[in-house]
């Protein structure tokens, strides 16, 4: 035996804290929470002696105002690591322990106790009787902790032999669950093997209690009671200063909440499974924390409660009109939900899918159909989540796990069934941590979402009631299951009749309440907003609108702060440019006259519909073919096509002789810094061909879209609203499109329909009728279709010989 004096004799003055049902060993990391003035005004002296603190227990966990004598001599020196603020009157306190100290003398006990104390010598014994001793000592450890069911036990026994003995016999110590007094004990015999026999024997008797109530519970397997706790051991929160008989029972309080939660059979088994097992862990204890936390999740949850809902047709109508302009198919399809609630009580939930520009607000949608329906509102961005966890929740096993964010938002709501936006859909994506695209199949699925299973909760909860509506700008980037689980609702862009009025009925009374102007300080003509709407904003929905509004009225607020609160403006379209600069689009397509070589085309885009020239030129060469303006690769086969075709056709009319063997074709969209993609430009290239090579110009005012194939045919494409829209945007008074496109028109406003006329094609040859400001010539030659000028064609092989392939 040797006396190793690692630690130095000290005398040290310091604040002391009294705890309740409480005893800090050495080379532990305690939480606890205070709450008498005494005890945080010593938490506040610690910080001016380096965050230092002593820590003793009281004899008597009963007394609010502990004296000297009702202290334990032996405590600890202690590092103060952090503090957390739970409410008015208790902080939680999380310390390290640092050395055993005896308490020489109180200095003094008001406001709080200060005591003199003396670090206490630890006495080691490093032979082989301590070491074989230690090992018993830590396999009985071992299997205590599985009997007494502690999740950590695999991570303690690793920790604990990495250290020295004097430390594992205080953490073990630390982690038993035994009486004060014998707590106290352990702490106390500075002897080193002492200790290692006195846990050695205090184990022993903690299992041989544990096996012995287990038998005599055999009756009722998994609902014994805590067979950890001492008799006389408190059940409330070690640390909480507060008096015994004030104390609500915790346990007692978390089984009434879980009565009143409502729960279902599965979850309300594992919410008592968790209280027993919390029974059995120290109040203060890392995993007691994580127990609460879970029960928390769960009895917070709203498993039965509903919001009521309003079946007043007429009231929800007159609100999604006050609340947008327009729209009328989302409106109509909530109307027809709202009549089939008269009729079946319980119907499934609904999941719509609105997909359109920005701007054209399918977010603020959500908001008025909750509004119309009753429910709460809940919105959840997915733009950037690339982890499914997002969606399905961590668990539990991981350190610092949560629900996912539906629970969460569920939660947040409040109620059952809310109605529940997951906006921007298509910004996710996917990487190592899983697909959140896939985890949202079974959120959105009504036949699957009555048993929503979270990895955190891991329990069923039902979504079977939510109105779940799903917002994303462009459908392509989400994945077809997850598409055919929604009833999608396209909204297109708005025309200019449509901006016109939510800028006078919304945007500019929501903007002039907004920076505090009144009726008599701005007016803004009809005709100033109509110039605003052309000359300074080019979208499909209205959002820029609303900033160039903003813009003016910031304006306005500057002048009546200047020059009083009668100031009045008029907004007239002369002195727009005052208040917004020079215009930011011009209208100079229809404008020219028409051009050779030259077509314009419509696209539809993730913002709206544009309208898109297509330039295509001659210059001396060798007959290569190049394209530019960063085209997509299904656009560059679409060009290849259109000039395959005007090849075949130039043939047919003996024009092949110049072009094919001395130019080089060149065919350009502007606007090179934007992608563009698709087959629906097919015809619009081949005009454009066609042109140059007959020298004959385009119409500049007619607008076109069609995908060709190499026979000349038309075929149909998609976005014809959006399209539409844009063309009627820019002044637009003429359209060709594909016939197969016919249906698409039903939904295109009236007032577009009365202006633009719309040409319905099936091939090429109509759209070349149409566009081609001459006739092209008429000397054509079925006898002979030459392949290529300067090179022999098959001349005499008959009106019955094989068609010559076409080459570029």
């Amino acid at each position: 035996m040797r006396d190793n004096r690692k630690h130095s004799e000290k005398i040290k003055n310091l604040p002391l804290i009294p705890l309740r049902d409480l005893v800090v060993f050495p080379s532990t990391l305690v939480p606890f929470i205070i709450g008498r003035s005494s005890s945080v005004k010593a938490l506040e002296r610690s910080k001016e002696v380096d965050n230092t603190i002593f820590l003793s227990a009281q004899m008597d966990p009963s007394l609010d105002n502990p004296t000297p004598k009702d202290v334990f001599s032996m405590g600890v020196v202690a590092k103060v690591i952090r503090t957390i603020k739970v409410d008015d009157k208790n902080i939680k306190v999380i310390v390290e322990g640092k050395t055993r100290a005896r308490i020489l003398e109180f200095i003094s006990t008001f406001p709080y106790h200060q005591v003199l104390v003396k670090e206490v010598v630890e006495l080691e014994n490093d032979n082989p009787e301590t070491r074989d001793l230690l090992k018993r000592v830590l396999t009985l450890f071992e299997d205590y902790l599985r009997l007494s069911q502690n999740a950590n036990f695999e991570a303690i026994i690793p920790a604990l032999r990495e250290n020295s003995s004097e430390r594992i016999t205080d953490i073990i110590s630390s982690h038993l669950y035994l009486p004060l007094e014998e707590k106290q004990n352990l702490l106390e015999t500075t002897n080193n093997i002492e200790r290692i026999r006195r846990l050695n024997f205090v184990l022993e008797n903690e299992i041989l209690k544990i096996h012995a109530r287990q038998k005599k519970d055999n009756k009722k397997p998994g609902r014994s009671k805590n067979h950890m706790r001492d008799p006389g051991q408190k059940i409330f929160p070690a640390g909480l200063n507060i008096k015994k008989e004030d104390q609500p029972n915790e346990i007692e309080e978390l089984k009434k909440k879980v009565i009143e939660a409502g729960m279902p059979a599965d979850a309300e088994e594992k919410a008592s499974k968790e209280i027993e097992r919390l029974e059995t862990m120290p109040p203060m204890s890392a995993e007691a924390t994580v127990c609460r936390n879970y029960l928390d999740w769960l009895i917070s949850l709203p498993w039965n409660k509903k919001s009521r809902e309003k079946r007043n047709i007429e009231i929800a109508k007159k609100i999604l009109n006050d609340d947008h302009y327009g729209l009328e198919k989302v409106k109509d399809r909530i109307l027809e939900y709202l009549s089939i609630r008269q009729l079946v009580k319980k119907p499934k939930g609904i999941i719509l899918g609105f997909v359109g520009p920005p701007g054209v607000g399918k977010s603020s949608l959500g908001e008025s159909i909750a509004r119309a329906t009753g429910r709460k509102f809940v919105r959840l961005s997915l733009g950037g989540v690339r982890d499914e966890a997002e969606i399905r929740g961590h668990r539990r096993t991981y350190i610092g796990a949560y629900p996912g964010r539906i629970i969460q938002m569920i939660k947040r709501a409040g109620t059952k069934n809310p109605v529940f936006l997951l906006d921007e859909v298509d910004k996710m994506s996917m990487d190592f941590r899983g697909d959140p695209a896939s985890a949202l199949m079974e959120v959105l699925d009504p036949e699957q979402n009555n048993s929503f299973l979270d990895h955190y909760i891991d329990t069923d909860f039902d979504l079977s009631q939510v109105m779940f509506i799903v917002t994303a700008n462009m459908m392509e980037p989400i994945p077809r299951p997850l598409l055919d689980r929604m009833e999608l609702i396209k909204i297109a862009g708005y025309t200019e009749n449509e901006k016109l009025q939510i800028a006078l009925k919304f945007l500019l009374p929501k903007q002039m309440k907004a920076h505090g102007l009144k009726k008599n300080n701005l007016a803004i003509q009809e005709k100033a907003l109509q110039k605003i709407i052309r000359e300074y904003t080019r979208e499909a929905g209205v959002r820029n609108l609303e900033r160039e509004l903003t813009s003016i009225c910031r304006k306005i607020v500057k002048k009546v702060v200047l020059k009083g609160k009668s100031y009045r403006e008029c907004i007239t379209p002369k002195n727009v440019d005052k208040y917004l600069g020079i215009p930011k689009y011009r209208r100079s397509l229809i404008d020219k006259q028409p051009e050779i070589g030259t077509s314009l085309g419509m696209a539809w885009t993730e913002f709206g519909g544009e309208l898109l020239t297509i330039e295509v030129t001659k210059v001396h060469g060798k007959g290569n073919f190049t394209l530019t303006g960063q085209l997509g690769s299904i656009m560059q086969e679409s060009a290849q096509t259109a000039f395959s075709y005007v090849r075949g056709k130039i043939f047919e009319l003996n024009m092949a002789k110049e072009f094919h063997k001395n130019f080089d074709i060149h065919i350009h969209v502007p606007e090179g810094s934007m992608p563009k993609e698709g087959p629906s430009a097919g015809i619009t290239i081949a005009v454009a061909i066609l042109s140059l090579f007959t020298d004959i110009p385009v119409k500049r005012d007619i607008a076109m879209s069609g995908e060709i194939t190499l026979k000349g045919k038309v075929l149909p494409v998609g976005g014809i609203k959006e399209k539409l829209l844009a063309a009627h945007r820019e002044g637009i008074r003429e359209a060709i499109l594909p016939f197969d496109n016919k249906p698409d028109l039903k939904d295109l406003p009236k007032n577009v329909k009365d202006v633009i006329k719309i040409h319905f094609v099936e091939n090429m040859d109509e759209v070349i009728d149409l566009v081609l400001t001459g006739e092209l010539p008429k000397n054509i030659r079925k006898d002979r279709i030459p392949i290529s000028s300067g090179i022999t064609g098959r001349e005499g092989e008959g009106e019955g010989s094989q068609e010559p392939p076409l080459t570029h």
